[in-house]
């Protein structure tokens, strides 16, 4: 058997969708581009959104939006895919890491107080693994000491926090559309906020610094081409047509990984609490800890020549051969986020997977703990 890590679920009628917009002249800059940012703002409950070609460059145009520049620091997660730490970097700012939570593993909120400094501009936390963080006390922080707050929800579009969906959080939040995430449109991502200001400012930058679309030429400011096509915009539109559906099947598949692996001695299932809603992005599973990481690594080789997609997630940021040469990390800096890096396994986990093959990915990892 072989079964993929991830897989996304298109049906026909996004490749009908997709088709359209091949049929017309307007590949990218057409209407199907405010469409797109429509239908997401009004998702999510905010006034604007700004539709960009991945998470990353969202992550890039929020920093940059609210003038975080060289000299600046902004708190942020050690335990994350890299982006949400790259992206301070490009306006030439200093993340600074703070070690999780060991239940959650989104930011250890009470941590962040001893990292502020008179450098600290913004808070960057993670929603991570599609589990909101704790954004009622992110949110008192960053009001206490006069700081920005971005929300990284590119990987918990669809979930929930007290109530409210994530990405209406802070001062701008951003969502990622590539093929692993609940909806693709491929590669894409999107600002979210109810500040105009910072909804104008990501707009121009993604345009080339373009203020509007009446002069080409004209450009206002340093900008990027970080434009997605209306070919991402109408694949998008379609998926988040379908997107109750969509989190129901990841849901359902979730609820199968949990129901089959309560009872398997030496692994823990994803974390769940009554105040928080979680949209599966993926399903990591952690290691007892008698596991080593070369005996977790041990068992993902195994899976994998048994036709079973499986990974690591996540490396700590800290320790990539980049941040530690640059910034003089150490293992030992952030040790919950180490201990949890180290015996996680993401498991296969999409849409559409059957019960059958769940049931086969749990037999082979009994088999090898």
């Amino acid at each position: 058997m072989q079964i993929p890590l991830s897989s996304p679920d298109i049906t026909e009628a996004e490749i009908e969708a997709v088709a359209g917009v091949l049929k017309t002249p307007n590949l990218s800059l057409g209407p199907k581009l405010p469409e797109f940012e429509k239908v997401m703002a009004e998702y999510v409950g905010v006034k604007y959104a700004v539709a960009v070609n991945s998470g990353t460059s969202a992550l890039h145009l929020i920093v940059r939006s609210l003038g975080i520049a060289e000299g600046d620091e902004v708190i942020t997660t050690p335990f994350s895919f890299i982006a949400s730490a790259n992206c301070i970097l490009f306006e030439r700012a200093r993340p600074v890491f703070v070690d999780i939570d060991p239940q959650t593993f989104n930011l250890d909120v009470d941590k962040i107080e001893d990292r502020i400094s008179p450098k600290t501009k913004a808070i960057l936390a993670v929603d991570i693994f599609g589990l909101p963080a704790d954004w009622e006390e992110l949110e008192r922080i960053s009001r206490k000491h006069d700081l920005k707050l971005i929300e990284d929800s590119c990987e918990a579009l669809g979930a929930e926090y007290k109530g409210s969906k994530v990405g209406a959080f802070g001062d701008a939040a951003c969502f990622a559309f590539y093929p692993n995430k609940q909806i693709t449109t491929g590669e894409g991502g999107v600002v979210v906020s109810n500040d105009q200001g910072i909804a104008e400012m990501c707009r121009s930058m993604r345009n080339q610094g373009r203020e509007g679309e009446d002069d080409w030429l004209q450009h206002q400011r340093l900008g990027y081409n970080y434009r997605l096509s209306d070919i991402s915009c109408a694949l998008g539109i379609a998926q988040m047509r379908r997107i109750e559906e969509i989190l129901r099947k990841r849901e359902k598949v979730a609820n199968m990984y949990n129901q089959k692996l309560k009872s398997v001695e030496g692994v823990r299932v994803p974390y769940d609490s009554p105040e928080i809603k979680r949209s599966w992005f993926v399903y990591v599973v952690v290691l007892a800890d008698k596991y080593s990481k070369e005996q977790r690594d041990d068992i993902l080789k195994k899976l994998k020549e048994n036709g079973i997609g499986c990974a690591g997630y996540f490396p700590p940021i800290h320790l990539q051969p980049f941040y530690a040469e640059r910034f003089g990390c150490r293992r030992g800096d952030y040790p919950v986020a180490e201990h949890v890096s180290e015996r996680t396994m993401a498991l296969p986990f999409y849409n559409n997977l059957t019960e059958g093959q769940i049931e086969y990915i749990v037999a082979n990892l009994k088999e090898r703990l």
